[in-house]
């Protein structure tokens, strides 16, 4: 689910506006911490604020490995979740086996003994896989943060109609994608996005101009949408749903953005004493409340995010396949390899157990930094919305990783 998040912990929301990168940006195990206790159900606390500090510096090889207690100590006793857990692992392997970790932590034969067990293994006996097949470790000091984003439903049509008129686009076909590696070692790894404009490569329109008819009568419209709030919150999340008047269902999916920075308005509304909690229903009921207002706000993020129908499984996360809620969680590729299951020990009862890193999120950057997917509906929004949840992040990795990277 290529989001500008996690829903978000940009920089200012409460949730994370996960779950997706849109543009681009020697190892060391010490001794065995004190183990902690099973993560056990704590009171669902107001969400702080500011994020704890995460290192984006490097890799988790670089940053180091600390190698944990057993395991046992570790896995909750949530039967259900955990099954979930061990299906989203199930179906990440493929893409675990193949990809380059970029975290340096693994290679794809590590992972080919959990893997060919978990073809097999019995979802109800999920606890016995994680202890069988795995060991924790912490990278870094563990010290966690998790936000939460969803799959958000909004009212939408195909055709626009007098209350169903605020566009929906495809990605232009104009949207160039530029490698600057191409031009010079020194920027390898370095993408920008724009358009050509006569003989210069310029910044693409930005969300205001978009917004005020730039791209109108190109025939780009895939669909439209009631309210232009609502959209702009499903463009950080990066897909969902639109209600059709007939009651069906269009599911819509991230398409491509404009390449200009994603500015979080959840903090500058807190920064001008507009709001105080910054979760994602206060901003949204002082955007309907200063309607003029809100919309220079909104403009003042001027990414702006392009979709595309979907009509298989999705939500899909950037290994390809639909993520799965309350299991996937969105994490840094350079600290988490893509596919890993994680063990969050935190202050929120709904966030701590198992999950697995299926997604990034552009604002999901660094160690144990991650963003928490609960799925579609009324709950799941509830949920991701508040999500700010602190405590200990515990990385699962085959058995013998850890000796191995110590030896190394």
């Amino acid at each position: 689910m290529r989001r500008l998040h996690g829903l978000a912990a940009l920089a200012g929301l409460s949730f994370a506006l996960a779950g997706c990168t849109v543009i681009p940006e020697s190892g060391r195990v010490s001794p065995a911490p004190t183990p902690l206790p099973a993560p056990r159900p704590a009171p669902v606390p107001t969400p702080a604020p500011a994020p704890v500090p995460t290192s984006t510096d490097g890799t988790a090889a670089a940053l180091g490995v600390v190698a944990g207690p057993a395991i046992d100590s570790l896995l909750p006793d949530d039967s259900a979740r955990l099954a979930d857990a061990l299906a989203a692992f199930r179906a990440s392997c493929p893409s675990l086996q193949r990809r380059a970790d970029t975290s340096g932590l693994t290679a794809g034969t590590d992972w080919s003994a959990a893997c060919s067990a978990a073809a097999s293994w019995s979802d109800n006996q999920a606890r016995e896989f994680f202890r069988r097949n795995f060991e924790a470790v912490q990278v870094g000091d563990g010290k966690a943060y998790a936000t939460g984003y969803y799959e958000p439903e909004i009212a939408g049509c195909r055709t626009a109609t007098a209350s169903c008129q605020t566009p929906i686009y495809r990605r232009p076909a104009d949207l160039i994608d530029v490698d600057l590696g191409q031009f010079s070692d020194t920027l390898k790894g370095k993408t920008i996005r724009g358009k050509v404009d006569g003989t210069k490569f310029v910044p693409y329109d930005d969300r205001a101009r978009i917004t005020d008819g730039s791209l109108s009568g190109r025939g780009l419209e895939i669909a439209y949408a009631n309210d232009p709030i609502e959209l702009f919150f499903l463009e950080v999340q990066g897909s969902g749903r639109l209600r059709l008047p007939d009651g069906g269902i269009m599911r819509i999916g991230y398409a491509g953005q404009n390449g200009r920075d994603y500015t979080g308005i959840g903090k500058l509304m807190k920064d001008r004493g507009l709001i105080k909690a910054g979760s994602m229903q206060d901003i949204m009921a002082w955007l309907r409340a200063n309607p003029v207002d809100g919309v220079k706000i909104m403009n003042e993020n001027r990414s702006y995010v392009f979709f595309r129908e979907l009509t298989g499984a999705g939500p899909l996360g950037a290994l390809g396949i639909a993520v799965t809620p309350r299991a996937t969680v969105a994490a840094d590729p350079k600290f988490v390899p893509l596919g890993a299951p994680v063990l969050l020990a935190v202050d929120r009862a709904e966030a701590s157990g198992v999950w697995v890193a299926q997604d990034t999120g552009g604002a999901i950057k660094g160690s144990n930094r991650f963003d928490t997917f609960w799925g579609a509906g009324a709950d799941a929004r509830t949920i991701a919305g508040g999500m700010s949840a602190r405590g200990t992040a515990w990385l699962l990795l085959p058995i013998g990783t850890a000796a191995r990277l110590a030896a190394r």
